[in-house]
């Protein structure tokens, strides 16, 4: 059986006590003691050392210290403790911490710690990837930063992360990391603008002008958002001739595939167009007027539409019906003005394109009876050639549904109608789909009809004199993207 022996107090040799109790404390006085493992009660080694290496706790064991202490000798390596509580209010920053400052709701300024000590150290980091929009100060609190003594730097960089460490009273706090980090890019952005009439469509925005105006980008997004823009662009339809006159030729019709913004059914000037990518800028819009019909008892030819403008994006105004006489010719353009009797229509197209942004005026057949006029063309079609006292059809418009609404526009104007030959019917030619006006009515003097505001059409040709051509529709831009 083990025996026990059970003391108080040991002394050393020399009569020096080196263990006491007294009541439930134990004092130990030796000045050296040698062990290579401590353990707890349970018998856990908390210090073990083997070899050279010194292991302090043990797995699954916590090493920390209590209340009020403090580390010497250990250093930091260049890291902080992260404060995972975002900071939106300006704050005075920690040595030993790192920041996410989120500066969705307004800016923020982080003041560094008053009287530092070499080796203190404060990270931040752009929680919301807003610093661009609202900035980040960083307040000196009367230490250098990088050698300055006067300069509190703003930070205005979305996703930027700063790694400030004191070194001494010269440069005093020093940039180590800097960074701007682009994984934000793993989340979707997207264009915010303003400008004209806005409506939306789901998750698409859509800015219609029926007038000049500018189209505001305020942010660009990221590919995984949207960072481009759809976009259908009518120029001004021109006026009909008089006097027999042509129909006027529809405004230039120019649009994207709408593969962008919603994949939305487009027309075939759409096919394979790519949209356009934007940046945080004014683009100023031109909205194209439609020309004024030709009068005069001679025949003039009807005035031409006017461009439309969207960034690069230029769509040309319709060409003019023509009159009798000098003038019976139709204008070129967007699309052609169709001729007054025996000549030949306008081209369309015109500056060319690809794809095309219109079509060709329609022709009088030479000596056709009954002076017809011939229709003008159409962003779908080309317009109607005259027959014996039967005027021409204005071209077809085209069909898109860019604004939600399958919507057609860019019909040619038709051509009037020519007095009645032995045998056959006096009929005007009927506008083109989309707005076109119609050429002048079985009547001495009558006008064309007018093309429809804000479609690009063309105007009717009119009757003999003093009949005027009809006017041609006002054109259109829109833009679409996609916003959420």
């Amino acid at each position: 059986m083990a025996s026990e022996i059970k003391v108080n107090n040991i002394k050393d040799t020399c009569g020096t006590a080196v263990i006491t109790k007294c009541g439930a404390t134990h004092t130990v006085t030796a000045e050296v003691y040698k062990a290579d493992t401590i353990q707890d009660t349970s018998g856990n080694a908390y210090l073990a050392k083997c070899g050279t290496t010194v292991t302090l706790g043990g797995c699954g064991q916590t090493i920390a210290l209590a209340a009020g202490a403090s580390q010497t000798g250990f250093g930091r390596t260049g890291t902080v403790d992260w404060d995972t509580t975002a900071k939106t209010a300006s704050f005075t920053a920690v040595s030993g911490n790192g920041y996410f400052v989120n500066t969705t709701s307004g800016a923020v300024t982080m003041t560094l710690p008053a009287s530092p000590s070499a080796g203190d150290i404060v990270a931040i980091k752009d929680y919301a990837y807003t610093f661009a929009t609202n900035n980040l100060t960083v307040n000196r609190n009367s230490s250098p930063i990088g050698g300055g003594n006067s300069i509190n730097p703003v930070y205005s960089t979305n996703g930027t992360a700063l790694t400030f460490i004191y070194v001494d009273g010269t440069k005093g706090w020093l940039v180590t990391n800097e960074s701007t980090d682009t994984s934000q890019g793993l989340l979707p952005t997207f264009i915010t603008a303003t400008g004209g009439t806005v409506t939306c469509c789901g998750d698409y925005k859509i800015h219609t002008f029926t007038g000049p105006g500018t189209f505001t980008v305020c942010s660009v997004g990221n590919p995984l958002g949207s960072t481009t823009v759809d976009y259908l662009v009518v120029a001004g339809g021109a006026g009909g001739g008089s006097d027999y006159g042509g129909g006027g030729g529809a405004g230039g019709f120019r649009e994207s595939s709408g593969t962008a913004s919603g994949c939305y059914t487009t027309s075939p000037l759409g096919a394979c167009v790519s949209a356009l990518p934007v940046s945080a800028q004014g683009y100023p819009i031109i909205v194209g007027s439609g020309g004024a019909g030709g009068t005069g008892t001679a025949g003039c030819r009807g005035s031409s539409g006017n461009t439309s403008t969207f960034s690069t994006i230029s769509s040309a105004g319709g060409g003019g019906g023509g009159g009798e006489g000098a003038q019976a010719t139709g204008g070129s353009g967007g699309s052609g003005g169709g001729s007054s009797y025996s000549c030949g229509g306008g081209s369309g197209n015109t500056p060319p394109v690809s794809p095309p942004q219109g079509n060709n005026g329609g022709s009088g057949p030479t000596g056709a009876p009954g002076y017809p006029g011939s229709g003008g063309g159409g962003a779908g079609a080309v317009g109607g050639n005259a027959s014996p006292s039967v005027g021409g059809a204005g071209g077809a418009g085209a069909t898109t549904s860019i604004n939600a609404t399958p919507t057609t526009r860019a019909g040619g104007g038709g051509g009037a109608g020519g007095g009645p030959a032995v045998g056959q019917p006096y009929s005007p030619g009927p506008g083109g789909s989309g707005g076109g006006g119609a050429g002048a009515a079985d009547s001495p003097g009558a006008d064309g009809g007018n093309g429809s505001t804000n479609t690009g059409s063309g105007g009717g040709g009119s009757n003999c004199s003093p009949g005027a051509g009809g006017a041609g529709g006002s054109g259109i831009v829109i833009i679409r993207y996609k916003f959420q």
